[in-house]
């Protein structure tokens, strides 16, 4: 397909755990959303949209799979077991990363193009607080994560991650460079850990959040450019996509007093 003036190929791009065994996947290739079982790796039910997915999380307290559909505009809600489509919601911009928090009964997404960022209710599916300005500017917020029990919600910009005070009224609470080129994040509530990938500076960012919120840069990582998006493992290995190298960046832990590297 082409995009703004270049032609690329698209197919599975996003993928979310839902009940035990399964995997849904979303497929920009062909606009569909399949449910896979994650130990036989077989395709079951597929669920197509008149819209390409981007974003997709599993909502397990209503059952649903919620997909974002920024081309249109919107977010679609699919039944989990069936995934026909529920629900359409519109917005009046470009829905951009997500978080499900079930403590509030929330999910929330950024409207890139407006640089906001929503709480929409899991069950009436109101926009609850529309408000939130974390002032990324132009480029607008990106990626989501979420430190439920404490009720921080971290937002990606491209150079710097927020925390907003998401138990409240969503007011920004702290900071932390990051460095030029951010897309996504990971954070780690086991460590209170936050990922931050940033790929035209070449540069994995690890800071801590603590119980009020303040974001703290732990260690900055020399990666590669066109590294980001990381997710982090149990055993502190981070991986970073790396689309411009056409390969897997992973940033192992070392012991005290040693150096983090990437290969």
């Amino acid at each position: 397909m082409e995009r703004r003036g270049r032609k690329r190929t698209v197919g599975p791009s996003s993928a979310t755990l839902g009940e035990p065994g399964t995997v849904y996947v979303g497929n920009r290739g062909d606009s569909s959303v399949c449910a896979v079982d994650e130990a036989k790796l077989v395709r079951g039910t597929c669920g197509t949209l008149d819209a390409m997915p981007n974003g997709i999380a599993y909502v397990a307290t209503t059952h649903e799979v919620w997909v974002t559909t920024p081309g249109d505009k919107s977010i679609r809600i699919l039944d989990a077991t069936t995934l026909a489509q529920k629900a359409r919601l519109p917005f009046d911009g470009d829905p951009e990363g997500f978080a499900v928090d079930a403590t509030r009964n929330r999910f929330y997404t950024n409207l890139e193009d407006k640089d906001v960022t929503l709480a929409i209710d899991l069950t009436t599916h109101a926009t609850v607080a529309a408000t939130w300005k974390p002032g990324c500017g132009e480029a607008g917020p990106r990626g989501l994560r979420l430190a439920e029990p404490d009720g921080f919600l971290l937002v990606a910009c491209t150079t710097r991650t927020l925390a907003l005070d998401a138990g409240h009224d969503g007011a920004i609470v702290d900071s932390v460079d990051t460095g030029d080129g951010v897309d996504d994040l990971d954070y780690v509530p086991a460590n209170h850990t936050v990922y931050v990938g940033a790929a035209k500076d070449a540069r994995l960012t690890i800071a801590a959040l603590d119980a009020s919120g303040a974001l703290t840069s732990l260690v900055v990582v020399p990666t590669k450019p066109g590294a980001r998006n990381p997710a982090a493992a149990a055993d502190g290995s981070v991986y970073l996509p790396n689309s411009q190298g056409g390969e897997l960046v992973v940033v192992t832990p070392a012991p005290p007093g040693a150096t983090i590297f990437a290969e």
